[in-house]
């Protein structure tokens, strides 16, 4: 059965095998590529070939024919020629390969070399290729770090000492950027050395770390230690010329070898002349005895020590010496010992000093109210005062034996004198722990007999403790008293009204009260921060913004004024009240201001100053009305006494019985009235200030003899009796005769109007103390003690009841009379009982003169009730 065949058209088979002959030159390519021989591509070239030949056998013979011959010749000429190409580069790469290999072989001998030489001795090679990349790192890392980590070499600062670590770090530093080179020794932190040395090398920087041998880490050490040496000895020298000691060394034979400043100071050889200048020519500072004793000392090895006398400075001083072996060498010339003397005259007399000021200390102590104990490093007393005696009642015996502080305090324990204790060993141990301690303490100590001691412990410097009991009962009691007294203080000023505030010398608020914080609205929290008086007026100003008040407060508290005195201002605040403020200067410079609301009473004294202008308005009216009409009523009623008195002497005719009692009534009337207009002109005169004194001497009795017969006929009217108590031998003083007569007759007329018939007046006279006492007593009614205060004021009467029928003027004219004599005026009265009037004159008045009137009573037209 034949196959069936396939038509293919011919485009598509040409695109086929093309395809086709590409992938078999691809093939051949990748197998010359690969060393494949010509024949091996021949051998493809027949299988591509023989694969073609299995094409369809419908493909046309001529077709077939030209396509692969093409196909063959094309093949067998691109086969030749990568064949020739192929032996020619197989011919080079042979020669190649074998250079390449020598230089192989070549490189690992150096390699091997390099190895052998790097590994010899312990070291590390860095180098650094480019400046961005990181470095390599050869060698043996364990040279620097145990661990044998490579990154930490470059770590300087964990393995190096941190100055040759910051050292190495700069050389480097230098040597990548400048290409310098250097070659230092470096130590490990672990004090091994190493020897860096940097370099660079075609145009790369290498750095070398290489253990350093055994001998030039010895030589390094030595080196070092040579080094510190010579710096010690240098800082010893320049420490050895700068102290105030003069210091010296000799040699093995004796010689000074080199001495300070000091010595050279005190041996007055002044300043070497130049560096390393001989001191063979200076002078032994100690004397022969002295010197000859060291050098003794010297040649037997030991140290000389002794306290001398020499001349230092030009002076003769007290001195220490010391001086020590150094060395002990074969050779003469090296140093062998060194000196030393310490100044002690001063110390001496220190010494001697603190002597005397311990005494003085003890008598102190002594004399001290507070009780002082003192115990050296032994526990034992060496030193107690008088007070200390006392507070214990311990014997003086006992504590002269120098006690230990247990015994004392298990004595006083068994006395019953300390401090009740639980556990009195425990409390014993814990007080004697304070010798161990270097800081002061402070304990309190309650005693059974209700003492309070303050008992501080305080370390001796030189070992031991100082006890100080101090009894404190009276001053804790005080102190509660005055806490309590605080508190009650704050709490009455908290109480009161009137705002109370305390600035302190500083000018902040020491103390206040409520009323003062809510009279200025100070907060609590203002209060508290203690606040400066500037804050505080500040405050002030919102509610009351006259500036002149607070300045005087602001000076007063801060003390910007030269003088501090009292102040007293009053604000107007803006909410319509008023504020009374003073201001109290205190002693050490405290101020206390106190503020208080008196709106209410600045609203009354405005109303009563109002009311006070009226009536003294009505006063002046009232007295320039009287005293107008008084003198115009004296001139007709002077015309009408005088035709009175014509009409009684009957010059123009007679007259009959009843015409001549009508005429002495108006005689009497009109005298009456004339009386009471004289009274009130002479008011009006004191008022006016125009009345006069016509001093001269007034016989007393004389004066009080003419005023009864003045009254005499109304005596005998109202059956009222007169007794005159005048000693003979009175005398008299200087005074107005007229106004002492006017004020006797009125004491007189006044108790004749107030008598009841058959009663008795009696008027005394007497000097007592300086004085003239005048006294008119009666037997009336007396007056009522509510009118007694009144009594002396003008057109003030109490006449109900009585015939008196008087204006109220004749006791306002005594005392005004009597005053202006420079007297004054008693009343006693008791109801139904009679009223006594004491008139007191001064004795003495010298000669006689003119005086005015001193003093004006005021009249008060609010007080209408009758006296």
């Amino acid at each position: 059965m034949s196959r069936p065949t396939t038509s293919i058209p011919v485009p598509a088979l040409c695109a086929e095998t093309a395809r086709r002959a590409e992938g078999v030159r691809c093939g051949l390519v990748r197998r010359l590529a690969r060393g494949v021989s010509v024949a091996a591509l021949v051998s493809a070239a027949d299988a591509a070939l023989a694969q073609h030949a299995a094409a369809p056998q419908s493909l046309v013979l001529g077709l077939q024919s030209v396509f692969g011959s093409a196909l063959v010749m094309g093949l067998l000429v691109f086969t030749t020629t990568l064949a020739i190409f192929s032996v020619r580069d197989r011919r080079v790469w042979s020669d190649r390969d074998r250079e390449s290999a020598v230089e192989i072989a070549r490189l690992r001998e150096v390699e091997d070399r390099t190895k052998i030489l790097l590994g010899s001795e312990r070291q590390v090679l860095v180098l650094w290729n480019e400046a961005d990349a990181p470095p390599s790192v050869e060698g043996d890392p364990t040279l620097l770090d145990e661990s044998g980590n490579a990154r930490r070499v470059l770590a300087f600062g964990s393995w190096l000492k941190p100055a040759d670590a910051s050292r190495i770090e700069a050389l480097i530093a230098r040597l990548r950027e400048r290409g310098e080179g250097f070659r230092i020794s470096l130590r490990t932190a672990k004090d091994r050395f190493i020897e860096a040395e940097g370099r660079a090398v075609g145009g790369r920087a290498v750095l070398r770390l290489r253990d350093v041998s055994d001998d030039r880490a010895a030589l390094l050490r030595v080196e070092a230690e040579a080094a510190a040496t010579r710096r010690e000895r240098d800082a010893l020298r320049c420490l050895l010329e700068s102290i105030s000691q003069p210091v010296w060394l000799r040699d093995g034979e004796g010689r000074l070898a080199w001495v300070n400043a000091a010595y050279r100071a005190a041996v007055e050889a002044g300043a070497p002349q130049a560096k390393g200048e001989g001191t063979d020519a200076l002078a032994e500072l100690l004397d022969r005895p002295d010197r000859d004793e060291a050098a003794s000392n010297r040649r037997q090895g030991k140290p000389y020590r002794n306290r001398v006398t020499a001349v230092m400075a030009g002076s003769r001083r007290t001195l220490e010496v010391a001086e020590m072996p150094l060395s002990d060498l074969a050779d003469p010339a090296a140093i062998r010992t060194g000196g030393i003397v310490r100044d002690v005259s001063e110390a001496e007399t220190m010494r001697a000093e603190l002597a005397r000021q311990a005494e003085a200390h003890r008598r102190v102590l002594d004399d001290m109210p507070i009780a002082v104990a003192s115990f050296d490093g032994r526990q034992r007393l060496v030193f107690h005062n008088a007070a200390y005696r006392q507070l214990w009642s311990l014997p003086h015996a006992f504590l002269d034996s120098t006690p230990s502080e247990g015994e004392i305090l298990d004595r006083l324990r068994a006395e019953g004198r300390l401090p009740e204790q639980a556990d009195f060993r425990k409390w014993k141990e814990s007080l004697l722990e304070a010798y161990r301690s270097a800081e002061s303490s402070e304990t309190w100590w309650h005693l059974p007999d209700r003492r309070t001691l303050r008992v501080v412990t305080s370390p001796n410097p030189q070992g031991g403790i100082t006890y100080l009991f101090d009894d404190v009962s009276d001053r804790m009691d005080l102190e509660s008293r005055v806490n309590a007294l605080i508190s009650t203080q704050r709490e009455t000023l908290d109480t009161l009204a009137e705002g109370v505030a305390l600035f302190g010398q500083d000018g902040r608020l020491k103390l206040s009260n409520r009323a003062f914080a809510e009279l200025w609205r100070l907060t609590p929290e203002i209060v508290e921060r203690s606040p400066h008086i500037d804050i505080v007026v500040e405050l002030g100003r919102r509610l009351a913004p006259e500036d002149g008040p607070w300045d005087d407060i602001t000076s007063a508290v801060s003390g910007l004024s030269d003088r501090r005195e009292r102040q007293a201002m009053r604000m107007a605040r803006v909410d319509d009240k008023v504020i009374d403020a003073a201001v109290e200067p205190l002693p050490g410079g405290a101020t206390l201001v106190t503020c208080a609301d008196v709106t209410a009473q600045a609203n009354q004294e405005r109303v009563l100053k109002e009311r006070n202008e009226a009536l003294e308005l009505a006063a002046r009216l009232r007295n320039g009305f009287v005293h107008h009409v008084s003198y115009e009523l004296r001139s007709p009623l002077t015309n009408i006494i005088g035709f009175t008195e014509l009409l009684g002497e009957e010059t123009v005719g007679p007259l009959n019985e009843r015409q001549r009692e009508y005429a002495g009534h108006i005689m009497r009337s009109s005298g009456t009235l004339l009386a009471i207009i004289n009274d009130i002109l002479d008011l009006a005169s004191i008022d006016t200030e125009t009345i006069e004194l016509d001093r001269e001497r007034v016989d007393i009795r004389e004066t009080i003899e003419t005023a009864a017969e003045g009254i005499k006929d109304r005596l005998v009217e109202s059956d009222l009796r007169l007794e005159i108590d005048v000693p003979a031998s009175i005398g008299g003083f200087i005074g107005d005769r007229k106004r002492v007569r006017q004020v006797i007759y009125n004491l007189l007329s006044n108790a004749a109007g107030f008598s009841s018939p058959g009663q008795t007046i009696r008027v005394a006279a007497r000097k007592d103390d300086g004085s003239v006492v005048v006294s008119v007593v009666d037997q009336g009614r007396g007056i009522p003690p509510e009118v007694q205060d009144r009594v002396f004021d003008r057109f003030e009467t109490d006449s109900a009841g009585t015939k008196h029928r008087g204006v109220g003027l004749g006791l306002s004219i005594v005392r005004s009379f009597v005053e202006l004599h420079g007297g004054h005026v008693e009343l006693v009265s008791e109801k139904d009982a009679g009223t006594t009037v004491t008139c007191y004159f001064p004795a003495d008045q010298g000669e006689p003169t003119k005086q005015l009137a001193a003093s004006i009573p005021t009249i008060d037209d609010s007080e209408t009730d009758p006296s």
